[in-house]
């Protein structure tokens, strides 16, 4: 029986625990919160940080695993390190999964290979940015390197604002370091989204239309994805193009990645984040839901090194994504889904808290509280049930 160790535990880890079960692996989970839901459906937990790259390496040659795989973004290098160290099947070399996972130096990257890119530029301390101000075109967002989930993420339209948004973006990192770059205006939805190469070619890549609730405590965290994305066809085939480029340059191999892109008002297609891990927000799931594509068997298969066959699929009907927040901190009550939508659109339900929780307003994609998958005969009628959601969902909070 092979063994794959899992790092993280959440609920986006169950369906990962759940396909390498599938495939007959011994599955370890890990992370450092043995409460969490995954780990009670794992063959066994071990107690490390995702972030604690020696603990774990350590730790993988005791066990002596098989293969190591993440669907969760602070996993990842420790994912690369370990395969990098003990021979395993690799999502990529080392380097070029650092490069990916640090936003700096992804946005460095990109400009020295001449990709669209927003003038960008990381920092470790506000007194050296304060200094840049006038190198950049504002507005700007503001961010930490090396977070996900939109944590610590700040649009800023002055430098009034500089000082807090930095303070801010440093809680959420780990090295310490933020990043100041040029607020992208988009045409339609940006996308995030799941793809697939199988020794550095892509043969499933994905688009959505990711959208937000701009009055939730954090408009930058996505509320919500649809499919089929608004970009056209000519759009999706330039972002395409350059993302195989991209794979090719960092001579990345056969992994999961969530992307995210945008076409800007400039008409110019950007590539804004790729990570060699699986989303957040289900977005896996989602994929194989409307085409039957299994990007996550995919992963665990590859993790181990065993044969992977996968191929890009249409996308049947019109799907969406809600993800279940509260605008305000309080105790959770219910969710309310009006009976005729329900019967209608409800396609699958996941709520991951119980009445009497304390929830916090949503700041971020962890402070999520389920999802609702629904599906539409067309267009026209997803795009009124996203726009109208305060009509057919509520979430009550005391």
């Amino acid at each position: 029986m092979k063994k794959l160790l899992v790092l993280g535990g959440d609920h986006f880890t169950i369906p990962v625990v759940e396909a390498a079960h599938q495939q007959g692996y011994y599955v370890i989970t890990c992370d450092y919160l043995p409460d969490n839901v995954a780990h009670k459906i794992s063959d066994e937990y071990a107690n490390f940080s995702t972030t604690d790259k020696e603990g774990i390496l350590a730790y993988a040659k005791e066990k002596k695993i098989d293969g190591i795989v993440t669907f969760t973004d602070s996993g990842v290098i420790t994912t690369a390190y370990v395969q990098h160290h003990l021979g395993l099947p690799q999502i990529g070399p080392l380097e070029s999964v650092e490069i990916l996972q640090n936003k700096a130096r992804f946005r460095q990257f990109l400009t020295d290979k001449g990709f669209n890119v927003p003038k960008a530029k990381g920092y470790t301390r506000y007194e050296d940015a304060i200094k840049d101000a006038l190198f950049f075109n504002w507005p700007v967002i503001v961010k930490p390197v090396d977070s996900a989930a939109s944590k610590g993420v700040r649009k800023l339209n002055n430098i009034d604002q500089l000082k807090e948004a930095v303070d801010y973006a440093l809680q959420f990192s780990v090295s310490k370091q933020f990043i100041i770059e040029e607020f992208i205006d988009k045409q339609g939805c940006s996308s995030d989204s799941d793809c697939f190469s199988i020794n550095g070619n892509f043969v499933v890549i994905t688009y959505s239309a990711q959208r937000f609730d701009e009055n939730a405590k954090n408009p930058y965290a996505p509320s919500a994805f649809s499919w089929p994305s608004t970009f056209s066809k000519e759009e999706e085939k330039k972002l395409s193009t350059d993302l195989q480029h991209l794979i090719e340059l960092l001579g990345m191999k056969t992994s999961i990645y969530n992307i995210e892109t945008r076409v800007g008002i400039d008409g110019k297609p950007y590539i804004m984040e790729v990570s060699p891990r699986g989303g957040g927000n289900r977005l896996a799931e989602m994929v194989r839901i409307s085409t039957g594509v299994d990007m996550i068997t995919a992963a665990v298969r590859a993790a181990v090194g065993d044969f992977v066959e996968l191929k890009q699929s249409p996308l049947q009907g019109y799907w969406a994504e809600v993800i279940v927040h509260s605008d305000k901190t309080g105790k959770f009550e219910e969710i309310i889904i009006d009976k005729d939508f329900y019967a209608k659109h409800v396609f699958q339900e996941d709520l991951w808290v119980n009445r009497g929780d304390f929830i916090d307003a949503f700041t971020g994609g962890n402070k999520a509280i389920g999802t609702i998958v629904l599906s539409f005969g067309n267009e026209k009628e997803m795009l009124t049930a996203l726009k109208e959601q305060n009509k057919w969902l509520r979430v009550m909070v005391s």
